[in-house]
């Protein structure tokens, strides 16, 4: 039984690692393209959010299916869905049609990793459960390292990072046919859109705060990868600096992400939680000293990534220690949901802090945001009702 465990745990991972790099890939390789062809800051980051709103509109109609059908079809045809979307942004170099395909690629990558992170979350006991959800964030977070190295070959071809990307999502999603299907609980509600919504309703007032760590690296996810390309090009320096810089936050993350896990386990998932992000607030505002710095802004970001580039995993560990096993399908959307929020919101306005902000500003955007999240934290007291109530 473990080591049936075993196999898909790292089946299930190395699909999100692929994700990963994906995604990595994707924000940075268009922000540069839109950037050297003379797109404004704001609209490039408006471009961005195409991902994420897939991610959002998608999301209320994922539950039913999931608990229909299982975990493994929903990671299919969200895998096979990117894999597509990938292999035609060399088709034709259209603003809107760069926008649909993002669009796509934001539903079959929710689709994916919602089935991926709610069976990872399902088979994984209480005691292990920061470790194995850290796992699935450290090699999302490998994937993601690897992914913006990528924007240096659009010096040799600008369609060969896309052609490459697609093959390589089309090779991780082979592997998902050795694994059998499974189902998560079945024993609450309906499998209807409206009993989604009611359920969002339950999981909301237990798990509101669980919510937030997503939120927040949504917006640094999104923003870093989105905006810091152009706004790194506009104070100087180039793109192979830029290809440096930003894998530093994601290396940063790779390697706190497994024992910032462990110690939640074993000090308490708040805890962890408070002490990165008023850390993170502080890396970010000392990053607005160095902006013009490539080594500064290195060491800066790798140092934010060591902080704040867990919150998502943490996050879901948070959700997951809030709620019922009945709820996890409906927590794992919401923090796909709040994930989708922050990164719509995070390219928009710092979009706007570049173009109309003068100095760090887009530093201190970012430090502001982790420091909301701190105070919301540190006045969270959890409501566990749910033990002594019978879930409808």
């Amino acid at each position: 039984m473990l080591k049936n465990i075993d196999f898909r745990f790292w089946i299930l991972i190395a699909i999100v690692s692929v994700s990963g790099f994906s995604q990595g890939m994707l924000l940075p390789l268009i922000a540069i393209i839109f950037e050297q062809d003379g797109v404004p800051s704001s609209i490039n980051g408006l471009h961005a959010t195409g991902l994420y709103l897939g991610i959002l509109f998608a999301s209320p109609f994922m539950e039913g299916p999931l608990r229909r059908f299982g975990y493994k079809p929903i990671i299919i045809i969200g895998g096979i869905a990117v894999i597509i979307s990938l292999a035609l942004f060399p088709l034709w170099k259209s603003f809107w049609f760069w926008f649909l395909l993002r669009l796509i690629i934001g539903i079959g990558d929710h689709m994916l990793h919602f089935g991926t992170q709610t069976w990872i979350t399902s088979l994984s006991p209480e005691s292990k459960r920061g470790r194995n959800i850290s796992l699935y964030g450290l090699f999302f977070g490998l994937g993601f390292a690897a992914g913006p190295i990528m924007t240096r070959l659009i010096e040799v071809n600008q369609a060969l990072p896309f052609m490459i990307s697609a093959g390589i999502s089309l090779i991780a999603w082979v592997s998902i046919f050795a694994l059998k299907n499974e189902h998560p609980d079945q024993d609450i509600g309906t499998t209807s859109f409206f009993g989604t919504f009611q359920r969002f309703g339950r999981v909301w007032k237990y798990a509101w705060i669980a919510f937030l760590p997503p939120f927040s690296y949504g917006f640094l996810e999104a923003s870093l990868n989105g905006n810091f390309p152009v706004y790194a090009l506009r104070t100087g320096i180039g793109i192979n600096a830029v290809s440096i810089i930003l894998p530093a936050f994601a290396i940063g993350a790779i390697v706190f992400q497994l024992p910032l896990g462990i110690l939640s386990d074993k000090f308490g998932r708040k805890n962890i939680l408070m002490t990165v992000m008023l850390s993170g607030f502080i890396s970010f505002t000392v990053a607005g000293f160095f902006q013009e710095s490539v080594l500064g802004l290195t060491i800066c970001f790798f140092i934010a990534g060591m902080l704040v580039g867990s919150t998502f995993s943490l996050g879901i560990a948070y959700m997951a220690d809030l709620l019922p096993r009945q709820l996890l399908p409906s927590g794992n959307l919401m923090c796909g949901i709040f994930f989708s929020f922050g990164s719509i919101s995070g390219p928009f306005i710092g979009g706007l802090a570049i173009q109309y902000l003068k100095g760090a500003s887009f530093f201190y955007v970012i430090s502001s945001m982790l420091l909301i999240i701190f105070f919301a934290l540190v006045s969270f007291k959890p409501n566990l009702d749910w033990r002594t109530e019978t879930v409808k």
